[in-house]
């Protein structure tokens, strides 16, 4: 699929993700969420990526938001199929066997925040602001916002920052834990991409199943997600890449994971 409003560029096993609508501070109008989801759907499915790194283009924006001109034209009856749009590739994001990290170079407003929210990670420039500001518009949060952001920071601060439409910086969003780390603008993504690599150097089919153990487990009784863990734990050993690990770990060398 050729895409019009994202840019998609694998390196060495990392997709690259960038919203590119510059002259529009990298809005997510429906195209775009198409699009994106259409790439999410690919980079899911595809074996030669490991991880995702989603950012925007330009040094102002990672997205700023919903496309307003578009929102301005729902009616009842397309209202919530919009929602429900933006809440699935949210979910997709969320779900991607892969670590997916947020660099969020700029403004992260509306849509943009609660892509950010769906990411595994979010790491920010120092010059980044962040926030849920749909109340001032009338409307609340629509893609996941409101259910995303009390569980990553708490349900009183998720509370204070959508119902007053408040904004944080980059040092302020780090604070609260809305983001995992800071870095000056200019090495944001040279950062990100050296965690990355990191996490990548690990057993692929173990961070999976922690992916999925953390998404899911989190959302269960204590006792239930202690199962569920449990069974990934019990899965894990018998793979090859755990033989490996462990042998690599007595032999003091680095391990030589395959995946399987």
């Amino acid at each position: 699929m050729a895409y019009e409003n994202i840019l998609r560029d694998d390196r060495d096993g990392i997709a690259f993700v960038n919203i590119n609508r510059p002259d529009k501070l990298n809005a997510l109008n429906d195209a775009t969420i198409g699009e994106l989801q259409h790439c999410f759907d690919a980079i899911t499915e595809d074996e030669s990526v490991r991880a995702v790194i989603v950012s925007g283009t330009g040094d102002k924006a990672f997205i700023a938001g919903a496309d307003i001109g578009e929102l301005a034209d729902t009616t009842p009856l397309t209202a919530r199929p919009l929602a429900m749009k933006g809440q699935r590739l949210m979910s997709t994001i969320e779900a991607t066997p892969k670590p997916v990290v947020a660099a969020i170079n700029g403004f992260a407003f509306g849509g943009g925040c609660e892509l950010a929210l769906a990411c595994h990670m979010r790491f920010a420039a120092d010059s980044a602001v962040m926030g849920l500001p749909e109340v001032t518009l009338g409307i609340i949060p629509g893609y996941g916002g409101t259910q995303r952001l009390p569980r990553i920071i708490g349900k009183g601060r998720a509370m204070e920052l959508i119902l007053t439409a408040g904004r944080v910086d980059a040092a302020e969003a780090h604070r609260i834990g809305l983001v995992n780390k800071v870095f000056p603008a200019a090495d944001l993504l040279a950062a990100t991409e050296k965690t990355v690599r990191k996490m990548m150097s690990y057993g692929p089919v173990a961070v999976r199943m922690a992916i999925d153990a953390v998404n899911h487990g989190s959302e269960m009784p204590l006792e239930d997600g202690l199962n569920y863990e449990a069974t990934f734990f019990g899965l894990l050993a018998s793979t090859d890449d755990v033989r490996e690990g462990m042998q690599a770990f007595l032999e003091k060398r680095a391990p030589a994971f395959q995946g399987r």
